[in-house]
C-alpha cells in the first residue's frame, strides 16, 4: 500500500471521527459507523454487532454488491438468528468469528475463509449460495469503551482490491486503522448511552419528586401526573394552529422535552407544604376534624335540656302536682333547634363554591350563644372555629391559603438554585408561571401577558383546567366538562388566560381527548 492510500484512509479516519461526535441518532450513528469502516478498508460489505446479555445482534447489514441495506434507519428488519456469547451449558462459544474475537478481545482477520479451519463458518456458506455471493475476506474488530468493555463487533467481508478489484485480505494497514475507528465509535457510542442512561435518571427523579408530592395527599394525587400530558396537548394544538397569533408558534423534539421537564416539575415546591393544609377536607380541619368537639358541645346542650325537663317533672310530683304537659313539648322543641343548629354547622364545615353572608352571620351568631362545663359558661363555637366555618369559598382560610400560594415560590426558587444544561434552561420560566394571569393580577410576580413565554401560558390553562376536573379534590366533585369549559371561558373574557391558546384549547377539542383519557364517563357531557 502506497502512501497516498495510507493518507487517503487517515483522512478518512479523521472526518468520520469528526461527523461522529456530532450525531445524536443512534440508528444513523451505527450506519455511519458501518459505512466509515468500510470506506476506509474498501470492504465490499459488513455488519456492525452489539451485545446483548449472552446474545450477540445484528444492528446494521450492508453489501454493495449485493444492494443489502438491513436494520437502523432502512426500516429493513434483520431476519437472521442472534449469535449466542455462550452455549447452554456455560462454555464460551469460540465457534463464530464474532464471539471468537469478544471472548479473545483481539481483531481477528481472515485471509480465505473457505480454507479456514478454525471457524464455523457454514451459515456464511449457506447465504453464499442462496445469494450467488462468495465470502472470502473477513475482519472482525472489537469495540471498547473507555473502561475496556467490549460493546459491539465491527465485522468487514471481503476487502477489494483498488487496482483489480479483485477480492483480497484486509492488510495491516487498514486493520489498524479499523481498530482505531473502532474505538472512537465505541467511546461515542458509549458517551451516547451515558447521556441517555443520564437523562433517563434525571426523568426518573422528577417523576419520582412528583409521585412523592401527589402521594403526601389523597387529595391532589395524580396532579402532578396530569398538568404535563394536559400541556403537551395543548402546546400540540398551538403548534398546529396556522393562522392568527399563534401561526409563528413551532416546537422542536428538543422544545417538547424542555416544557415537559417544566411540566414534571412545575409544583416541586409543595414538598414544601405542610401535609395539615393540603389534607384540609373540612374548614374545622386541623391534624383531626374538630366538628367532633362541636357535636360534643351540643351533645351537652341536649342533656342539659333532658336534665331541665326531668327536673321539673320530678318537682311537680315531690309537690304533689301532675307535671305541665307543656314540659315535653318545649323539650322536643328545643332538641329540635339544637339538631337544626349542628346540622346547619356540620353542612357549612364540608366547604363549596360559595357561603351566603346570611349564613355566615349565622355562624357568627352561635359564638353569642353559650354551653356549661364544669360551671363555667362558654361560647359555644371559639373565634377561631368562627373564622373558619366561615370560609366562603373550599376550606382554606387566608393565612392557609397564603401557604398554599407559597409553594409557588418555593418552586421557583428550587429551580432557579439548579444548574440546568442549555437544552433546559427555560424550565424555571416554564414551570414557575402557571398562576400567572394575562392582566397581571396572579402570582407570585404579577407577570403579564406580554412578559411570559407560550409554554408558560400553556401550563397556566393545563393547571386551571385539571383543578376543575379533577376527582380528588376534598370538598368538591370533579366538574362536568360544561362547568369547566364555562369557568375556562369567563377566565379568558376576564383576561385571566391566555385568549389565544383557548380558542387552540376549544377549536382542536384539547379538552375531549383529555377527558377520554382522565375524565369519569358522567363529567364528559359535550363533544
Amino acid at each position: 500500500m502506497n502512501n497516498q492510500n495510507i493518507n487517503d484512509q487517515l483522512e478518512q479516519l479523521i472526518s468520520i471521527g469528526i461527523s461522529l461526535s456530532s450525531e445524536m441518532n443512534t440508528d444513523l450513528l451505527l450506519e455511519m459507523i458501518l459505512q466509515g469502516a468500510k470506506q476506509i478498508s474498501n470492504a465490499d460489505g459488513g455488519t456492525l454487532y452489539r451485545i446483548y446479555g449472552n446474545a450477540i445482534k445484528m444492528e446494521i447489514v450492508h453489501s454493495d454488491s449485493l444492494g443489502i441495506k438491513l436494520g437502523g434507519s432502512s426500516g429493513t428488519p434483520i431476519n437472521m438468528p442472534d449469535i449466542p456469547l455462550f452455549f447452554d451449558d456455560g462454555s464460551p462459544n469460540l465457534q463464530n468469528v464474532v464471539s471468537f474475537s469478544i471472548h479473545n478481545n483481539k481483531t481477528i482477520n481472515i485471509v480465505d475463509a473457505y480454507n479456514d479451519q478454525d471457524f464455523d463458518f457454514s451459515g456464511t456458506k449457506a447465504f453464499d449460495r442462496q445469494n450467488n455471493y462468495h465470502s472470502k475476506s473477513f475482519l472482525a474488530v472489537p469495540m471498547k469503551n473507555h473502561e475496556g468493555d467490549i460493546i459491539g463487533i465491527l465485522q468487514l467481508i471481503n476487502s477489494i482490491d483498488k487496482e483489480n478489484h479483485g477480492v483480497t485480505g484486509f492488510d495491516d494497514i487498514s486493520q489498524h486503522i479499523t481498530e482505531a475507528l473502532a474505538s472512537q465509535a465505541a467511546i461515542v457510542l458509549t458517551k451516547q448511552r451515558l447521556i441517555a442512561d443520564l437523562e433517563n435518571l434525571f426523568e426518573s427523579l422528577i417523576q419520582l419528586i412528583a409521585t412523592a408530592i401527589d402521594d403526601k395527599s389523597p387529595h391532589t394525587g395524580g396532579h402532578c401526573r396530569r398538568v404535563p400530558e394536559l400541556t403537551m396537548m395543548l402546546a400540540e394544538a398551538a403548534h398546529n394552529t396556522q393562522q392568527g397569533y399563534l401561526k409563528d408558534f413551532a416546537m422542536t423534539d428538543a422544545d417538547r422535552y424542555e416544557l415537559k421537564i417544566a411540566g414534571w416539575l412545575h409544583d416541586c415546591g409543595k414538598i414544601t407544604t405542610p401535609e395539615s393544609v393540603i389534607d384540609k377536607s373540612t374548614k374545622l380541619q386541623t391534624i383531626y376534624d374538630r366538628i367532633g368537639l362541636i357535636e360534643t358541645r351540643f351533645e351537652v346542650l341536649k342533656r342539659d335540656q333532658e336534665i331541665a325537663m326531668l327536673k321539673q317533672q320530678m318537682l311537680a310530683f315531690q309537690n304533689g302536682e301532675k307535671p305541665d304537659a307543656g314540659i315535653g313539648q318545649r323539650y322536643l322543641e328545643a332538641v329540635a333547634e339544637i339538631d337544626e343548629d349542628l346540622a346547619f354547622i356540620r353542612q357549612s364545615n364540608t366547604g363549596g363554591e360559595f357561603m351566603s353572608p346570611e349564613d355566615q352571620s349565622r355562624i357568627s351568631s352561635f359564638g353569642q350563644k353559650t354551653w356549661c362545663l364544669n360551671g363555667e359558661q362558654l361560647p359555644l363555637l371559639s373565634e377561631n372555629e368562627i373564622y373558619n366555618l366561615n370560609i366562603a369559598r373550599g376550606t382554606l382560610t387566608a393565612e392557609e391559603r397564603g401557604i398554599i400560594n407559597h409553594h409557588i415560590v418555593a418552586t421557583i426558587a428550587m429551580l432557579e438554585k439548579i444548574t440546568f444544561p442549555k437544552h433546559l434552561k427555560n424550565v424555571p420560566e416554564y414551570a414557575g408561571g402557571h398562576h400567572e394571569k394575562m392582566d397581571g393580577t396572579g402570582y407570585p410576580k404579577g407577570l403579564r401577558r406580554e412578559d411570559m413565554s407560550i409554554q408558560a401560558r400553556a401550563m397556566a390553562i393545563a393547571d386551571i383546567f385539571e383543578a376543575l376536573t379533577a376527582k380528588d379534590r376534598p370538598y368538591k366533585l370533579g366538574k362536568k366538562l360544561s362547568e369547566a369549559l364555562a369557568i375556562l371561558k369567563k377566565m379568558k373574557e376576564t383576561h385571566h388566560i391566555d385568549p389565544d391558546l383557548y380558542d387552540a384549547f376549544i377549536n382542536q377539542k384539547v379538552y375531549r381527548r383529555y377527558a377520554e383519557q382522565f375524565l369519569d364517563d358522567y363529567q364528559i357531557d359535550v363533544d
